[in-house]
């Protein structure tokens, strides 16, 4: 992985890791939204609402528009996809690890027996 990609996943990661954030982004993904409409469901002022998107922008995450009075904000889940896919690689990690474990797990079943034998229960209930 190149230097660059890696510096794009780390500010993904860390504009996601907020979660007015991530309900920014979620409100993004139904479409376009102005400041005003980002903050609404938030208890707190436009500059920190600009501050968050800011961050999202720094990480590609955001794009807004160029229009000065409007300048909406929208989506740009290309850098979800880049973490996705890293996360992905790690998945399938796991994935094959737990195959292991589990053919593992199943070998050892085969060897160990499930039952004890009959005649320990039979001399513990037979003392008359």
């Amino acid at each position: 992985m190149a230097t660059g990609s890696g510096d794009a996943l780390s500010r993904t990661f860390a504009a996601l890791a907020d979660p007015t954030r991530r309900r920014m982004l979620a409100r993004l993904s139904a479409g376009q939204a102005t400041v005003g409409e980002l903050a609404e469901p938030f208890d707190m002022t436009f500059a920190a609402v600009s501050k968050h998107l800011r961050v999202l922008e720094a990480a590609g995450l955001v794009t807004r528009g160029r229009d000065a009075q409007f300048r909406p904000a929208q989506l740009d889940a290309r850098p979800l996809a880049e973490a996705s896919q890293w996360i992905a690689d790690y998945a399938r990690f796991w994935s094959d690890s737990l195959d292991s474990l589990d053919s593992y797990l199943n070998a050892l079943q085969q060897l160990t027996p499930t039952e004890e034998p009959h005649d320990h229960h039979d001399k513990e209930n037979h003392h008359d």
